[in-house]
């Protein structure tokens, strides 16, 4: 959420064979600007511990939320597995 052009942010747990799973981030951009995948992980990557990074990320319109306001979390999951089937 630091970052200068990103409005919104999700982080998912994701499958991966070495390290048990890693970080997929949901990325909303501010109106207007771009980033890519590699400036948002660099990002992050000169914040916190490496592991705690995410290691891909998907740029998205907006996140899903419930009534609460929370992020749904279980719809960016289904998005995941979407994407990764097709």
């Amino acid at each position: 959420m630091q970052h200068t052009k990103v409005a919104d942010v999700a982080v998912i747990g994701v499958p991966d064979a070495l390290r048990g799973e890693v970080g997929h981030a949901f990325v909303v951009l501010k109106p207007d600007l771009q980033a890519t995948e590699r400036e948002i992980i660099r990002h992050c990557r000169e914040r916190v511990a490496d592991y705690k990074a995410p290691r891909s990320v998907q740029f998205i319109d907006a996140l899903p939320r419930g009534a609460t306001g929370k992020v749904v979390k279980r719809l960016l999951r289904k998005e995941m597995e979407l994407n990764r089937d097709s």
